[in-house]
Formats: structure tokens, C-alpha cells, sequence
């Protein structure tokens, strides 16, 4: 795999139909899509399928005003139903061909999740720093997200480290910074598809990077998110429950 798994051309290339809205042949010839998701899978992402967009920026989701259009899981069971299985993972993509899919958090791995600008900056900083970083994706509605290694135990039930980070639709505006999702959390996985414009989730540095350890990005992420403080956040919401 590149490098630079978000950014090969030809992979995005495949992938534009799909991004705006193509239907399930476009889909199924490309192949783009399920490439992505099965690579995420095959780097121990557990994943499970998602709402997507509708018209007039509404959710597939049978919700009447639904605060997360396109951003939640499709299923009440999405953290049991969550799986990193090739053939299961191949009978979604192929059975549900305009959903997005999200993975769950704190099984394998965490998300630090922070604004956009600051998350630039720090893995700037990061690389030049010469510190491993993992997978990282950008959404287009300004959120930079850090896929790591999870600080819980999933071996000890008891010793689960819950994510006090996640915050419900209405109370994003006071989680402007840094957001730490781990267990009973989750975020959209790339390819993903928002409301909006060409709006998408896709990956900066893709699932084939090794997942580091959260504490070693966590320095530069805080730093970077107090410099950004003052920056407008009010389109930064990602859901955490549903």
C-alpha cells in the first residue's frame, strides 16, 4: 500500500462516483469503496454500517430531524455488531451500497479527535518530530481524527477506561477541543459521505500505518488545541451516541 493511502489518485479516482452519490453499479464496479473498508478491517478496525446522506441534507435514517444526519450507526447493537470479518464486511458494502461505516472504539484501538486546523498543525509537527503517528483522517466539516492503540483493557471487563470525552448533538459546542474516543464510542471510517457539498471523511495517512500508542501524540495534539482555542468550531459536531 502507499504511503499515503488517502491520497492515491487512482483509488480516489475510483472513489468519486461513489462520493457523490453514485448508485450500487457504480459502486460495485469500482471497487474502491469496499477496498477501503476492507483494508481498515484487515488493520484490526472493527467496523459495522452507518446512516448516509439524503436529500436536502436530510439522513437515510427514518428520524424525523435527526441531529446527526450520516453519522451514526444504522443498528441500537453497533458495538456488538462491530467486526473486523472479511466476508461480513464484503456482504454490507456490496448489500448497502450508499451506507457509511463507522467503528467502534476502545475494542482495538482509540480516536483523538480534534479541530481541524490544530490537528494540521500537530501532525506537522509530529512528522517532523520524527514521532510515529498511525492513521489519520480528515472530515470535511473540520475535524482531524488520530487513530491509536486503545488504553482500555478488553481482556478485564471491570478495568474498561469509559470515554468521558463523548458529548450528545446538543452539548458539541462545549467539547471545542481535544475529544478522546474510546469505549463505547465510535467515528465514521473513510470513505464516508456527509450532507452537503462534495462533504467527506477520508484518510491522510491510511489503516496500513502501525497504531501508536495515544499518550505519545497526546502532548502535541493539547498544545496545538489551546493555540486553536479562539477558532470557530461551530460546524465540528461528530456523534458519539445514538
Amino acid at each position: 500500500m502507499s504511503a499515503e493511502f488517502g491520497g492515491r489518485s487512482g483509488l480516489r479516482g475510483r472513489l468519486s462516483q461513489w462520493l457523490r452519490g453514485g448508485g450500487p453499479k457504480d459502486t460495485a464496479e469500482d471497487g474502491g469503496r469496499e477496498a477501503l473498508l476492507l483494508a481498515a478491517a484487515a488493520a484490526g478496525l472493527p467496523l459495522a454500517p452507518a446512516a448516509h446522506p439524503a436529500p436536502d441534507y436530510r439522513c437515510s435514517c427514518d428520524r424525523v430531524g435527526c441531529p446527526t444526519p450520516a453519522r451514526h450507526p444504522v443498528s441500537f447493537a453497533w458495538q456488538t455488531q462491530s467486526t473486523t470479518d472479511r466476508a461480513q464486511i464484503e456482504r454490507w458494502a456490496r448489500h448497502q451500497p450508499q451506507a457509511n461505516f463507522i467503528t467502534a472504539t476502545g475494542m482495538v484501538h482509540d480516536v483523538l479527535d480534534v479541530p481541524l486546523g490544530a490537528g494540521r498543525e500537530a501532525l506537522a509537527g509530529l512528522l517532523a518530530a520524527g514521532v510515529e503517528v498511525g492513521p489519520v483522517a480528515e472530515s470535511d466539516d473540520g475535524r482531524m481524527l488520530f487513530f491509536t492503540l486503545t488504553r482500555g483493557t478488553p481482556e478485564d471487563e471491570d478495568e474498561w477506561w469509559p470515554c468521558e470525552l463523548d458529548c450528545h448533538p446538543e452539548t458539541m459546542d462545549e467539547h471545542p477541543g481535544l475529544r478522546w474516543h474510546c469505549r463505547g464510542s465510535y467515528v465514521l471510517v473513510p470513505p464516508a459521505r456527509l450532507p452537503g457539498d462534495d462533504q467527506t471523511v477520508h484518510w491522510v495517512r491510511g489503516p496500513e500505518h502501525a497504531l501508536p500508542d495515544p499518550l505519545t501524540l497526546l502532548e502535541h495534539l493539547t498544545d496545538a488545541c489551546a493555540r486553536h482555542a479562539g477558532e470557530d468550531h461551530a460546524h465540528t459536531a461528530w456523534p458519539l451516541r445514538h
